[in-house]
């Protein structure tokens, strides 16, 4: 059985499509319907809706075998060393089905509920911990969030647990902590449609703990404020210093 061409799938697509068995790489061939829907394919951008089934699987072993080359060029007897005989397609794995399965996977199903109470005072969620690797250096970053939420009557409402699962699935990229809040913060607006809502991010980063400088102290701290936290100081003021009672 083939992978439908692309123009299979789009009378209008390119020709450049091929055909499963050809020999085209699988990354070739979701590249192409990436590009041939004009979408971006940055390093903490989704994916998931150009790759069709069993594909993952295929590009798992094209990861692997491209990892097994890197510790070759690194002079890494991987034939004869025990410790290593499995590495690449370990490193496989983990990228794509752990800590870069958000470029891969579709967003969790999250159940939204209407705002039948009315709440219109501040929501504040938090903290909660966060696990990503930096665009530059694949390094970790781990950190936490707060969510702050000033809802309106026609606001949809997310249970706790969901807003961990929706951070995760953004965080689970390669990022930059300032593009990572942003997205978080555009993900919860879409979802929840509040007069105002504030993120706040707090990580460490170990390209700076694990190599160059090696400071071990160091943190980044920033924030996305939207609606009526940008708008309103006193608010603002108050979601910022709750953040501060619950980081001490």
């Amino acid at each position: 059985m083939t992978t439908p061409t692309l123009r299979a799938i789009d009378p209008h697509a390119p020709q450049a499509a091929h055909h499963e068995g050809d020999g085209v790489p699988v990354s070739v061939r979701i590249r192409e319907r990436i590009k041939a829907a004009e979408k971006r394919f940055h390093a903490n951008d989704n994916i998931a809706e150009f790759i069709e089934p069993g594909e993952l699987e295929k590009l798992l072993d094209e990861v692997a075998g491209k990892l097994g080359g890197v510790l070759e060029s690194l002079v890494i007897d991987t034939d004869s060393d025990h410790n290593t005989q499995d590495t690449a397609r370990r490193v496989a794995k983990m990228y794509l089905g752990e800590i870069f399965k958000g470029r891969y996977q579709a967003a969790p199903s999250v159940t939204e509920f209407p705002n039948v109470e009315r709440l219109n005072e501040l929501m504040i969620v938090g903290p909660i911990t966060v696990r990503s690797a930096c665009s530059h250096h694949l390094c970790p970053i781990i950190g936490r969030v707060w969510i702050g939420v000033m809802p309106n009557e026609h606001s949809n409402l997310i249970g706790l647990s969901k807003y961990a699962r929706l951070i995760d699935w953004i965080m689970s990229r390669p990022q930059i902590q300032e593009e990572a809040v942003t997205q978080v913060a555009e993900l919860l607006q879409t979802r929840m449609n509040p007069d105002g809502l504030a993120v706040v991010m707090e990580a460490d980063h170990f390209c700076m703990h694990w190599r160059g400088v090696k400071d071990m102290d160091s943190k980044m701290i920033n924030s996305v404020m939207r609606g009526s936290f940008l708008k309103d100081p006193n608010l603002r003021r108050e979601f910022l210093a709750l953040v501060n009672q619950r980081k001490g």
